[in-house]
């Protein structure tokens, strides 16, 4: 993802705009994009502040470890649970997560469970 431009631009095409100029008209003075302009003078509108928002990071765990109490009473309670199973429980709860969001909140905390056993050792080759 490409870098935010600067903070000090910004604050240059608000304050053509709150000198007279159109968006489009500020967006082409200052060679950015009018979409650009538009998003910046909402953005100062919206949040006071022309400074961009924070880029990237993970914005979505929060919403399964609000039911983190309940899948681990889930696992605890039936220790070979399977995740479709679990999936389907926090649907019930009104919590649609793919199972793949399930797999990692138990591998965030380390919880695995092999279903099937290991192979037992060979006795005509090395392990």
């Amino acid at each position: 993802m490409a870098k935010a431009l600067s903070i000090d631009l910004r604050e240059r095409v608000v304050a053509a705009v709150a000198g007279g100029l159109s968006r489009r008209q500020a967006a082409e003075r200052f060679d950015i994009s009018a979409a650009s302009a538009v998003r910046w003078l909402r953005r100062q509108k919206t949040h006071g502040s022309v400074a961009p928002a924070k880029q990237g990071g993970d914005r979505k765990t929060q919403h399964i470890e609000a039911h983190a109490a309940f899948l681990l009473a889930q696992v605890e309670a039936v220790p070979d649970v399977t995740l479709g199973e679990l999936q389907a429980k926090l649907i019930e709860r009104g919590a649609p997560f793919g199972v793949t969001t399930i797999w990692r909140f138990f591998a965030r905390r380390g919880i695995t469970y092999k279903k099937r056993p290991r192979m037992p050792p060979s006795s005509s080759e090395p392990m």
